[in-house]
């Protein structure tokens, strides 16, 4: 097992703290790491993917899980898989789908690891018809903080907690998950523009039942009449029959593209407000008004900004700061002000995707909930920027409504219990299964988890 020690950040890049990062190769190394672990503490770590501190632990330990990365057995007629937890989302998409299996949610990256998934609970596109990460999670295996390994299945306390617990509650060793079938890797894709906020909604209100994965990129520098105009793109996994010929001898090829890895050096400043008004406009216009049927390959439809491997470092030096809410269904209004209010403060975010949310999960601490859920980038350096997103807390909890704690690094702890109801029920597990504090991470100090 090797050991050092590093400094760590979220995706976002913001907020470094240092730790001893251990390498476990066998769940041996992993629980003698934890019973070892010292007063900090320690906490699992995937790809880092997660943008906010739920995966660092100043002073403390970080397990990367990386090497624990064997698909153990798959069942090629079910589609159940069972996995180590430090699988990618990614070596799970190349050995499955030429299997004609896909994975069952992703979100907009395939660089996270299923532990990962498990812990914050992952949504994408296809939440209001497939749920989140966990509901697809037959059974999992979780070492706790005496170094016992436990078998945890859904319907238990334990596991609600563990789903979208960030890895409070223990090491997640591996999992057993139910796939998707698919006869392609292709997607058909239907786009649309929408000329403001209340069309995109009536749209998505309307149409998404008849898609099984749906979102909009939402343009949130646009003002006036045009306020929260918008880019609809919805899909299905392609029939082999409806693909043209050449790829119908082989369906399944999953090929994602990448370009060369090398640091993506972008300039301080590059993209200010100006510029991203123009690349929003450029990205509105651009977009068909209505086109049904375009066949893209998944990575492109599911994640194109994997294409590019230090995408984190577009918005500078200084980072960036991923802010995602949901608000109810009923809470259309807040939604509205929220829109406004980041458009008023002309808020220069390239990368801002609306969802409408289905049927939440049990996790207690899940981020989805039935509703319409908002997620952009910021510049961190944004002068203002944190007084700001406190404010849009208290308007998101005002309705009802949370925010995504994977992806937090800056909500203040007096804000939590108002957004997760079942907070305390989280501590309570968390102070019975682990009262010397084993397991902790910079979020948990911050949020007092």
């Amino acid at each position: 097992m090797s050991v050092d020690t590093v400094s760590l950040t979220g995706w976002g890049r913001t907020a470094p703290t240092t730790a001893l990062r251990f390498r476990p190769r066998t769940y041996e190394e992993a629980a003698a790491t934890v019973l070892g672990c010292g007063p900090r503490g320690s906490i699992a770590r995937g790809l880092g993917r997660s943008h906010g501190d739920a995966a660092q632990n100043a002073g403390g330990s970080v397990l990367d899980m990386t090497a624990l990365n064997r698909i153990r057995t798959i069942d090629a007629g079910t589609g159940l898989v069972v996995c180590d937890a430090g699988v990618s989302l990614h070596r799970l998409m190349e050995v499955l789908l030429p299997l004609g299996w896909f994975a069952p949610v992703t979100p907009a990256t395939r660089h996270v690891t299923v532990g990962g998934a498990i812990g914050a609970d992952i949504h994408g596109r296809n939440h209001h018809f497939s749920g989140s990460f966990s509901r697809h999670v037959q059974e999992l295996k979780l070492l706790t903080a005496e170094g016992e390994i436990r078998t945890v299945r859904p319907g238990t306390d334990l596991f609600d907690a563990t789903a979208g617990g960030l890895g409070l509650t223990g090491v997640i060793l591996s999992a057993t998950l139910r796939c998707h079938r698919v006869t392609s890797s292709w997607m058909s894709v239907d786009t649309e523009r929408t000329v403001d906020l209340d069309d995109l909604l009536a749209r998505l209100s309307t149409g998404d039942h008849r898609y099984r994965y749906s979102a909009a990129w939402i343009d949130l520098l646009a003002r006036g009449r045009a306020t929260g105009r918008s880019v609809i793109t919805r899909g299905e996994h392609a029939p082999r029959y409806a693909l043209p010929a050449h790829a119908r001898r082989t369906p399944l090829a999953f090929r994602p593209g990448q370009l060369p890895v090398a640091p993506l050096l972008v300039p301080e400043g590059l993209l200010g407000r100006t510029s991203v008004a123009l690349l929003n406009e450029l990205h509105y216009r651009s977009a068909p008004r209505y086109r049904v049927g375009e066949l893209q390959k998944l990575p492109a439809f599911f994640h194109p900004l994997d294409c590019l491997p230090h995408w984190n470092r577009i918005h500078g030096r200084g980072g960036s700061v991923r802010y995602q809410f949901v608000v109810g269904h009923g809470q259309e209004e807040a939604l509205r002000r929220i829109v406004r209010q980041i458009s008023r403060r002309r808020c220069p975010s390239f990368h801002a995707v609306l969802k409408r949310f289905g049927e939440g999960d049990p996790g207690w601490l899940s981020f989805p909930m039935p509703g319409w859920a908002l997620a952009l980038d910021l510049p961190a350096a944004l002068p203002g920027l944190a007084g700001f997103l406190d404010s849009l807390d208290e308007e998101v909890a005002e309705a009802g409504g949370r925010v995504c704690l994977a992806k937090d690094s800056r909500l203040r702890p007096q804000m939590l219990a108002a957004m997760y109801p079942r907070l305390a029920e989280f501590r309570s597990l968390r102070a019975e299964l682990d009262p010397n504090g084993a397991f902790r991470s910079d979020l948990s100090r911050r949020l007092s988890l």
